[in-house]
């Protein structure tokens, strides 16, 4: 009987169904499915958040530098070298090949004198 229910489990979508069997004679061995759900079509309501507490053993794999987390793009940035970091699911993907170039600011500062 477990080995049943533990090959469903592991197989099968996930589902939750209810048999009723009737004990009267006249309808011995017969069986109805009283409801049927299944959950593979749902879907979580966003990203899970960044944990920000990670910024401070997280470093760039290329500089060793600290990383800063820009919300709006949901990456950290390595400002030095001019790299994006993607954050996918809460966790950070820090392979360099994977990650995005930004501009850096190459205007040179004004100077005051002039």
């Amino acid at each position: 009987m477990f080995q049943h229910v533990l090959r469903r489990l592991t197989t099968g979508p996930p589902a939750i169904r209810r048999v009723v069997r009737y004990a009267s004679s006249s309808q011995s061995g017969t069986s109805s499915f009283v409801s049927t759900r299944h959950f593979t079509h749902v879907k979580d309501a966003g990203e899970p958040p960044f944990d920000t507490s990670v910024l401070e053993v997280l470093v760039c794999p290329l500089s060793k530098k600290p990383l800063r987390y820009e919300v709006k793009t949901n990456e950290l940035i390595n400002e030095e070298l001019g790299i994006a970091y993607p954050i996918i699911d809460g966790i950070p993907n820090m392979i360099p090949q994977d990650a995005r170039l930004i501009q850096k600011d190459t205007d040179p500062p004004a100077d005051p004198t002039q």
